[in-house]
């Protein structure tokens, strides 16, 4: 009997989460922290918008990762604004912490 090469196939996101638990929960906590950040972007100024990525979720604690200090003190500031959009839209976080992304050339 010949043996066929197996042909792999791609598959979506959505449909490999289907298939593994862990990979499905990731996935959820990943929509959940980019609705979090389109919830608030309207809140942060224009230039500062690029700085900010939604970082992961965890227990309730939601981290915003930043691209720098000025960016984070800035955050800073706005946390009990944004803290407060996310209640009334219904996103509930305990606390949001903050981390500067590092990057090396």
């Amino acid at each position: 009997m010949i043996s066929r090469p197996r042909l792999h196939q791609a598959v979506t996101l959505s449909q490999a989460a289907e298939n593994a638990p862990s990979l499905a929960r990731l996935a959820m906590l990943v929509k959940e922290s980019n609705d979090r950040l389109k919830a608030i972007e309207s809140l942060l100024p224009a230039s500062l918008r690029s700085a900010i990525q939604a970082g992961p979720m965890d227990e309730g604690v939601w981290c915003l990762l930043v691209s720098s200090n000025a960016a984070a003190a800035k955050v800073r500031q706005l946390l009990p604004l944004i803290q407060s959009r996310l209640t009334d839209k219904g996103l509930k976080v305990t606390s949001i912490r903050l981390k500067i992304l590092i990057t090396r050339k």
